[in-house]
């Protein structure tokens, strides 16, 4: 009896191993992974009475601890210990993310996930890997993309260091990225990442532009800056969400009739159609944004603006209207009735 009662949990366990053995390894080199990061850190006190590290991000880093500490107090999000080491990169990406989408469908790609759920990207510490799951996607015919984030929340499993790299952004850029990412630590929704990323992006847009008006002044440098760069990458990000609905039409439009070749060559044609016509965008910054492409982009690119922007526009409308522009308000409100996973 106890032979097969010992030969049937066995059995149990092997099919657990089969089934589970993948996401578990992968598990385990993401926290090995996110563990040397956290162990490497160092505090941020360290780095400013270093005499040898440099007077222009020790102001940086200066700034990050005003920015966390103004968006627990002033806007009302999470206090936790994030924020308040840092790792040095020493100028190498450490982070690549994975997305895919179909290729004649804007239908992402989605990992299933213990506790967060299921998610439209895949993150490695080995860019090696990041490329055999992205070659191994593309042999199944996915559009497929990899990047590198600026940053990323570990939802509180781990106190989330600022990276070096981080300092190389400008003032609003760096306050927006940090809120970001704090909002992602106070307000996240299990299986929602379009929500997720869209919520944080207007929090972590809305209350950069608030605080660089607090600690530097509204007709500042550091805010007016910001100001212009924001509405540029408004009516980029907004003229890329228009081609993605176009392309959204074009695939519904494809029938069986149409071969692999002749849908893929309607598909190219509206892509450069899309990325010429940004030249015609009115930006401050960027005359010419076409010219940053070497290539096409596929469907990835395209689902990431709706990823973090496509409803930006629509939280901002609810804050102004719902909330007459009380942003602590609004936020309380997310964080009230969205609780944390």
């Amino acid at each position: 009896m106890k032979k097969r009662i010992f030969f049937g949990a066995a059995i149990v366990v092997l099919l657990l191993l089969v089934w589970f053995g993948p996401l578990l390894l992968y598990g385990l080199r993401q926290g090995y992974g996110q563990l040397r990061i956290v162990w490497l850190a160092r505090p941020v006190e360290e780095f400013l009475a270093d005499p040898a590290f440099p007077d222009s991000l020790k102001a940086k880093l200066t700034l990050i601890q005003e920015v966390r500490r103004y968006a627990i107090d002033s806007l009302g999000l999470l206090d936790t210990e994030n924020y308040k080491q840092m790792y040095d990169q020493h100028g190498e990406e450490i982070m690549w993310v994975v997305t895919a989408c179909e290729p004649f469908a804007l239908k992402e790609k989605r990992w299933d996930f213990p506790v967060v759920g299921s998610m439209p990207y895949k993150g490695f510490f080995r860019k090696e890997r990041a490329i055999a799951e992205r070659d191994a996607l593309k042999a199944e015919g996915w559009d497929t993309n990899i990047s590198n984030p600026s940053g990323w929340s570990t939802l509180g499993w781990f106190n989330d260091p600022i990276l070096s790299d981080m300092l190389q952004e400008k003032e609003g850029e760096l306050a927006s990225t940090i809120i970001h990412e704090m909002v992602h630590a106070t307000i996240f929704v299990k299986d929602s990442a379009d929500f997720n990323e869209n919520l944080a992006s207007f929090i972590g847009d809305a209350g950069a532009q608030r605080f660089l008006d607090h600690r530097f002044g509204a007709q500042s440098k550091e805010s007016q800056d910001f100001i212009n760069d924001d509405l540029d990458y408004r009516r980029y990000a907004g003229h890329v969400l228009r081609g993605t609905i176009a392309l959204d039409s074009l695939y519904h439009s494809f029938t069986d009739v149409l071969t692999t070749d002749e849908k893929r060559a309607r598909k190219d044609t509206l892509i450069a159609r899309v990325i010429r016509s940004m030249d015609t965008l009115t930006l401050a910054a960027h005359k010419s944004p076409s010219t940053r492409f070497r290539r096409l982009p596929n469907n990835t690119y395209f689902m990431s603006f709706r990823r973090y922007q496509a409803k930006v526009n629509t939280f901002r409308d609810e804050c102004r209207t719902r909330f007459n522009n009380n942003f602590t308000q609004f936020i309380r409100y997310y964080r009230e009735h969205y609780p944390y996973l």
